[in-house]
């Protein structure tokens, strides 16, 4: 009885010790969480500024600024199609002071590119979704298609001569283009730039015709007449321009909108990840932010870590599919 008496003895030792060494080793991880961030962090943008990644990174940086005592400065970092920054942020210190503030561009290319040097699912956590966007079918005023009907019209008359620009290989506004090429059975020629900033800028300039623009970069210069919407590509109208109709009134079907968000490396520790989703979340809900998203017509999106992981999942498995069908493939 002795003998068994001592090894329960030894057995609820070793039970304590294994607590205890289990909770001393999360300390470090809540402390980190709770005095994060001791210092600056890095919001990397793939892309120039003045686009809708840009912008939205810009919004929410600000308020982190403001509420996590330290500054978030957005680095703009376009090159190779949006995916140099992704790298970079890919290959930083796990540490929570480097973040990369995407798109669903970023999504989009992981079935287009075969030679990344990263993956958007395993070398990232995400963070949240921040927001939702319709893209815009637009033209400049010198086009003389006003309508969806029109532009396929003028597309089939003169099959060599139409362009349509874009933020870069495999961006939104590549996969919107090409999507509305295989269901009109049109050729539109695509026009790369390195941001829906300079995309908005020349389509406003005349030196490109027509777009499928991310809608808070080309906004301003719908409302200044610079630039002519012709439809937005979700399912339902854009209650920012709620006269525009829709391409699937023309073209059934046609359904696709641009997304906002951010990651961070895939092993910074999990109690900065929530901390930033919180944060996030936070800042969402503030009155000015929803105020600057309605501007944009943006719809707030939110979530938690893992809600966005699984809707990562499916908008890789959905938009591979799309890269398949319309054969989009290219090299970095």
């Amino acid at each position: 009885m002795r003998a068994r008496a001592c090894y329960d003895c030894a057995m609820k030792k070793s039970q304590l010790l294994s607590v205890a060494l289990a909770v001393s080793a999360a300390f470090p991880l809540l402390a980190v969480a709770q005095g994060y961030p001791t210092k600056p962090v890095r919001i990397l943008v793939g892309f120039a500024p003045g686009g809708g990644t840009d912008i939205m990174a810009r919004s929410i940086g600000a308020k982190l600024s403001e509420s996590m005592k330290q500054q978030f400065v957005v680095e703009n970092r376009p090159g190779a199609n949006a995916n140099l920054a992704a790298k970079l942020a890919a290959e930083a210190p796990a540490d929570g002071y480097t973040l990369l503030f995407m798109s669903a561009a970023h999504i989009m290319s992981k079935p287009v590119y075969k030679n990344l040097g990263y993956d958007i699912e395993r070398d990232f956590a995400p963070i949240t979704v921040v927001s939702d966007v319709p893209n815009v079918l637009a033209g400049n005023p010198a086009l003389p298609a006003r309508t969806v009907k029109d532009l396929i019209a003028l597309a089939k008359a003169k099959p060599d001569d139409m362009t349509y620009g874009t933020s870069g290989v495999a961006s939104p506004e590549h996969f919107a283009g090409e999507m509305f090429k295989t269901m009109t059975k049109t050729n539109l020629l695509m026009v790369p730039y390195k941001g829906g900033g300079p995309l908005s800028v020349d389509l406003a300039a005349g030196q490109l015709m027509t777009s499928f623009s991310t809608m808070p970069p080309i906004i301003p210069h719908i409302r200044s007449g610079r630039v002519r919407a012709i439809a937005v590509t979700t399912e339902k109208r854009a209650a920012v321009l709620p006269d525009v109709p829709t391409v699937g009134e023309t073209v059934p079907g046609y359904v696709i909108s641009t997304w906002y968000g951010a990651v961070a490396p895939a092993k910074v520790p999990r109690e900065i990840i929530v901390r930033l989703n919180q944060e996030m979340l936070r800042a969402l809900q503030l009155p000015e932010i929803k105020e600057r998203m309605a501007s944009l017509g943006a719809d707030i999106v939110g979530g938690s870590v893992e809600t966005t992981a699984k809707f990562f999942a499916s908008e890789v498995a959905k938009y591979t599919k799309v890269a398949r069908e319309a054969n989009i493939q290219a090299e970095l």
